[in-house]
């Protein structure tokens, strides 16, 4: 299952109510950082299938949720456990660190 595309429109229902881990990917087409982990992302999501979903948002596209996460800096990454966001990372990470960074959640 490859990440998961959410909108301020679907943010609450597919990230807050999600019986597993999600991570939060903000981010955007312009954004280098964000290109650079975007395929490691998708991996991540297929090792982790089921145990941890990863969700990307297009900060251009959907504001709102962002604003109310208080993101100042994109690639940023967000996780949420029960609904509520628990942990964060700013900026880009090789695969390795990201891995590392879920693993001590689930």
């Amino acid at each position: 299952m490859a990440t998961q595309a959410a909108t301020d429109a679907t943010f609450d229902e597919v990230v807050k109510q999600s019986d597993i881990p999600v991570i939060v990917d903000f981010w955007a087409e312009w954004c280098g950082p964000c290109k650079q982990i975007g395929p490691a992302l998708e991996e991540l999501s297929e090792e982790y299938a089921g145990r941890v979903k990863i969700v990307k948002v297009n900060v251009d596209e959907n504001p709102s949720s962002p604003a109310a996460m208080g993101v100042r800096g994109i690639p940023a990454l967000f996780m949420f456990k029960g609904g509520e966001p628990v942990d964060q990372k700013i900026g880009a990470a090789p695969k390795a660190a990201l891995k590392d960074w879920i693993e001590g959640a689930v």
